[in-house]
């Protein structure tokens, strides 16, 4: 079967119609498939449902089909670089359902494998679990979860050749592979398409079986892939923050493996005491990201995102998200996460629920002044009762189980007081002298 396609229009052909649901490929604009994206923009076909772990942004990636009033439902993890589609979903013209990114990827994978759903402990307890059938395993209660299949699903690899293998290129592989197995029809495009028996049979991470149809891309635009300068100071940096992120540093111990969530918890990388070795996780598919502390400015934020190039230390490996999740969920190493939930689920759900110990920085107040340390969450929780340590821009909570909120520390130049005035849960006070 002739499975080489001279471009994606023609890639496409016979396999659109309206409302029909399309998996694509990708991590943020890293390992999307551009050319079959601006294809079916350019088909012109309506009221799709499309998968994915983010829905792009305004002007790249999936977000030109939200723009062009494609799409009416979307299936994703994280959609909160895109304000038309926050437009869109807030005016109720598009139907959204989050679902956590490990959650999602293995879904995707279950799908491509004929499972027809899985239980998991990501979610169990909030909102995302609400009207999902749960199970209690081992005294721990684990969410049902569906195993998706889509109609069409579109990849995008760094090679290929005529029978449909694939090979992916470090974290550009992501959620590729399993999308990649999910589709009643798949087509691939790739940077470079070879003629057959030109891969190597041991180093191809799809097998031509799940791919039909494969393209070589006209042209990759590839807007993120670039290297962020060392100790670049963003606009959101301050003292405090570094402050607070070369305390969450402290928690770090010889032999740790650690994923940083976005936002602050993104600068402990720089604060990584000498003499210890530490190796980061990045949720999109990389394990091994250094050296630490001596190449400062190093963002793991930019690299969960595809954004920065990274130097990896011996030892480092690539994979999938599905491979991350799981790796995660299954607790197998002394994990720290500093981080919270933002603009959909991502992967905090996954990570909360699968790790040792959680390390949350946050502001202590919201921009009105309003307490953001509270008796109860008002907003919908990542994780129920996952969090071990609070570190804010005024002092420091340990969490103690059935216990609450202990004091154990105030930054220069805080009063008792002030944390006092501004923290609306009830607290003990131990402080460390």
């Amino acid at each position: 079967m002739k499975k080489a396609y001279p471009d994606a229009a023609a890639a496409l052909k016979g396999l659109l119609r309206d409302d029909i649901t399309i998996a694509a490929g990708g991590f943020g604009l890293c390992g999307i498939p551009e050319n079959f994206i601006a294809a079916l923009k350019d088909s012109g076909v309506k009221g799709l449902t499309i998968i994915g772990n983010n829905a792009g942004v305004d002007d790249f990636g999936m977000g030109l089909l939200l723009k062009s009033r494609q799409v009416k439902k979307v299936i994703a993890s994280y959609v909160g670089e895109n304000k038309e589609f926050e437009r869109q979903v807030l005016a109720g013209e598009l139907d959204l359902q989050l679902t956590p990114q490990g959650t999602l990827a293995e879904k995707l994978r279950a799908g491509g494998a004929g499972i027809p759903g899985f239980y998991t402990r990501t979610a169990a307890g909030t909102k995302l679990a609400a009207g999902k059938e749960t199970k209690v395993f081992e005294g721990k209660e684990y969410v049902l979860e569906e195993g998706i299949r889509a109609d069409l699903a579109m990849v995008k690899a760094w090679k290929g050749d005529k029978a449909g293998n694939l090979v992916y290129r470090m974290t550009s592989r992501n959620f590729n592979p399993m999308i990649a197995t999910c589709g009643k029809v798949t087509v691939a495009e790739v940077e470079e398409l070879l003629e057959i028996g030109e891969l190597d049979p041991d180093q191809i991470h799809t097998p031509g079986i799940y791919v039909d149809r494969i393209i070589q891309g006209a042209r990759y635009e590839k807007r993120i892939e670039f290297r962020t300068v060392a100790g670049t100071v963003g606009k959101k940096d301050s003292p405090i923050r570094e402050l607070m992120a070369k305390r969450a540093a402290q928690e770090l111990r010889d032999g740790y493996y650690v994923n940083l969530g976005i936002g602050i918890p993104t600068l402990v990388a720089n604060y990584i005491p000498a003499g210890i070795n530490v190796t980061l996780q990045s949720e999109n598919g990389l394990l091994g990201i250094g050296p630490f502390p001596s190449e400062a400015g190093v963002d793991p934020d930019l690299i969960n995102a595809g954004k920065q190039t990274v130097t990896t230390i011996p030892g480092s490996s690539f994979f999938s998200s599905a491979d991350s999740f799981a790796m995660i969920r299954g607790g197998l190493a002394n994990w720290m996460v500093p981080g919270k939930m933002v603009k959909g689920p991502g992967g905090a759900m996954d990570l909360v629920s699968g790790v040792k110990r959680v390390v949350v920085l946050m502001e202590h107040t919201s921009k009105d002044g309003a307490s953001k340390v509270l008796k109860r969450c008002s907003l919908p929780v990542t994780g129920k009762g996952v969090v071990n340590m609070i570190i804010t821009d005024l002092c420091v909570f340990e969490v103690e189980p059935g216990r609450g909120l202990v004091l154990k520390e105030l930054h220069p130049g805080v009063k008792l007081e002030d944390v006092k005035a501004k923290t609306a849960a009830e607290f003990r006070v131990a402080l460390e002298r």
